[in-house]
């Protein structure tokens, strides 16, 4: 039987899934976080998750531990073309580390060309056409970027209010309160010294993001992210990428939003089609494992 896998490498949790020749998901494993943002030269972070995950996967699928795969691929947070601590030794002569944005194109498109739009904490567009060319568009993280992500929105909301204290207006008291209240803090202050040590991390104070989003007061700051994200999609079609886009990440379940992007999307390209997301970006690494092997493109059956 010919075995392939495929590995999803987050900042919180790793996942992988293995797949056989026929597209049929034989099992599922998971373990820790897997991403190499600020990992070091003695990190044994990303060749342990990759590892334990892939492990609890061949476990779950009932096959030995010695099994060999025919091509695995990992996509992984943070990956940018090197591995900076212990790289992982997968069991597959046809292995490849990715940054996480293809395999989220690849699960949401089933493999196939077209644009993701992705904005959870962070965001970015990443587009491919019939051809295999690619383009990444934003991206560009919390300090440069990432317009219409869940961390910029927030971070733009609390800024405003930090202004608005300063300034002695009032207008936004309820809304300080709320965002108090949520991170279970006494003040704006506590907030920033919170978040400067590290006791606040960006993917919690993200997490805001849905009750920023209801507020009257940030309605305009979500719809400026919304058109970002749609400008960013229609600049990979001009590129050349096909117009067939979808969402990924949670910041599109706010369905508000969600009709935002996909309202600015359709004034720019009428053409365009949305579409829903068809794989989590696990099985988009395991379609990425099968075109490995030349088969591509292959239905799963889950």
């Amino acid at each position: 039987m010919n075995l392939f896998a495929g590995i999803d490498g987050g900042q919180s949790s790793t996942v992988a899934v293995v797949g056989d020749e026929r597209g049929r998901i034989l099992g599922h494993g998971s373990a820790g976080p897997a991403d190499e943002i600020g990992a070091t030269s003695s990190s044994t972070r990303l060749r342990d998750a990759l590892h334990a995950a892939l492990e609890s996967a061949c476990r779950n699928a009932g096959l030995a531990p010695e099994s060999r795969f025919d091509a695995i691929v990992a996509g992984v947070s943070g990956y940018d073309g090197r591995v900076y601590g212990a790289k992982p030794a997968l069991p597959s002569q046809r292995s490849l580390l990715l940054h996480d944005t293809p395999i989220a194109h690849a699960g949401a498109l089933a493999g196939h060309s077209g644009i993701v739009i992705i904005a959870g904490t962070g965001s970015v567009v990443f587009g491919r056409d019939d051809g295999g060319r690619t383009w990444t568009l934003g991206g560009w993280g919390y300090l440069f970027g990432d317009e219409g992500s869940a961390f910029s929105i927030v971070r733009r909301a609390l800024s405003a209010m930090m202004r608005a204290q300063d300034d002695g207006d009032a207008s936004l008291r309820a809304e300080t309160q709320a965002a108090c209240d949520f991170f279970a803090v006494p003040s704006l202050r506590r907030l920033v010294h919170a978040f400067y040590k590290n006791e606040i991390t960006r993917d919690r104070l993200a997490t805001f993001a849905p009750g920023v989003m209801q507020m009257e007061a940030f309605r305009s700051l979500a719809d400026r992210g919304a058109e970002r994200l749609a400008a960013l999609a229609r600049n990979a079609v001009a590129a050349g990428a096909p117009p067939r886009i979808a969402f990924v990440g949670g910041v599109f379940a706010a369905e508000r939003f969600r009709q935002a992007v996909s309202a600015a999307i359709l004034r720019a390209l009428p053409r365009a089609e949305i579409v829903q997301p068809r794989y989590e970006p696990v099985y988009g690494a395991l379609l990425l494992a099968y075109r490995e092997f030349g088969r591509d493109p292959i239905e799963l059956h889950r």
